[in-house]
This record gives C-alpha cells, structure tokens and sequence, in this order.
C-alpha cells in the first residue's frame, strides 16, 4: 500500500475514494462469508447438525437457506455503511452508479464460495478447524488488489491474484472513480470465474458431506 501510494500521483480525493470504496466492497465479501461459515458453526455449537443432516433436508437446500439469510444480512450491513460513508466521509457509494450492482454480487457470490469451502474442511475435519472461518479471507485479501492495484504486487503474485474474481472487482473500482469507464471484461472474467468457484466450491462440499456420513463422523463433530 505504501508502494501505491508513493507512486500514485492521485488526488486527494480519489484516494480516500479508493479506500473508503475498498472497505465497504471488501465488506461484503467478509460478510458473506462469514454469515455462510457462522451460521454453519453455529448449529455445531448448538449440537444440532446432526438434527439437520438427520432430517429429510438436501444439501443443496440446506446451502440455499444459507445463502438467503446471508443475503438479508448482507444488504441491510451494506446500507449501513453506505450511509455512514455518506455522513461521515461525504462519499456516495452510488458513485460507481449501475456497476455497483455486478461489483456487489460478484463479492456476494466469491464470500459465500469461501464460506462453503470453509464448511466442508470444518464438517470435514471438525471443530479444530473453526479458524477456518475467520481466515480464508485474510489469505487472498494481500492479492486481490483491494487497497492497491495489482500491478504493485511482485510478478508471481499477480498471476494469482488474475485467478481471483475479486481483482477484477477492485481494479474496476478503481478503474470507475479514475476515468468513470469500466472495462466490460473485467466484470466478465469476474462472473466467470465466480461461476467456476462455486460449482467447484458446492462440488466440494457434497464431497465432504458424504465423505463424513460414509465414515460416521457427523456425530463426533459435535
């Protein structure tokens, strides 16, 4: 970030647009994921997954009930602190206009893959993986040019950091506030691999489900 910032050359005003639009993007995305991956964890900590995999409920309705009360959570916390911005910062998140929208669910939709993989290794493997839940995001945050553009990052890190929807999220914004146009690409790659992950992502987690009722360890998890 430092890096960025000494090489910048930007204004005042755009920078702390770049900060205060990186905060409140990448908040979705920690939101969402930890609404998927919490919520799973709670049922552990309230010794009733058993109940829920033992009733007639299918994992993929069991995921979608999962990812609704997210959503729920995740609009009312994103008007919160869109309004906070505003009052605070005097920084209208409505700025990036209709681009909002596809920014928005690509985060959406990249937190609740990494809250799904964060179940499985958890029904998995069992609660000495509950850390798995507070720190998947923390692992791809320094390579998805949140704060700071890809092109700062050491070569080798940017090729993973092209691997990641969130990139192409964050340079868009950045991209927005510069020069006020989007590169359709960008939100195409996004969407891509977002898809990608999360067929992957849910593949994953049937996997590991049957995985744990074929060995028996679904009660142990509790």
């Amino acid at each position: 970030m430092a890096t960025y910032f000494t090489r910048a050359g930007q204004s005042a005003f755009n920078l702390m647009a770049f900060l205060l639009g990186a905060m409140i993007l990448w908040g979705i995305l920690i939101r969402s994921q930890q609404d998927v991956s919490i919520s799973f964890m709670e049922e552990v900590w309230s010794r009733n997954l058993l109940n829920i995999f033992g009733s007639p409920l299918f994992v993929p309705e069991f995921l979608t009930a999962a990812f609704l009360l997210s959503l729920i959570r995740i609009i009312i916390v994103f008007a919160f602190m869109g309004l906070l911005s505003w009052l605070l910062y005097a920084f209208n998140i409505l700025t990036f206009s209709f681009y909002l929208i596809p920014f928005w669910l690509n985060l959406l939709i990249f937190g609740w893959t990494i809250g799904i993989v964060a179940m499985a290794i958890i029904l998995r493997f069992g609660q000495k993986f509950n850390f798995i839940a507070w720190s998947l995001p923390v692992l791809i945050q320094p390579v998805s040019a949140v704060f700071y553009p890809l092109s700062v990052l050491p070569g080798f890190l940017q090729k993973i950091g092209l691997a990641l929807p969130t990139t192409y999220v964050f340079e868009g914004m950045r991209q927005i506030i510069t020069t006020h146009q989007l590169s359709i690409s960008h939100l195409a790659l996004a969407f891509g691999l977002n898809l990608l992950y999360l067929i992957l992502g849910c593949l994953f987690f049937v996997i590991m489900y049957r995985s744990v009722r074929k060995k028996g360890l679904l009660s142990k998890l509790e």
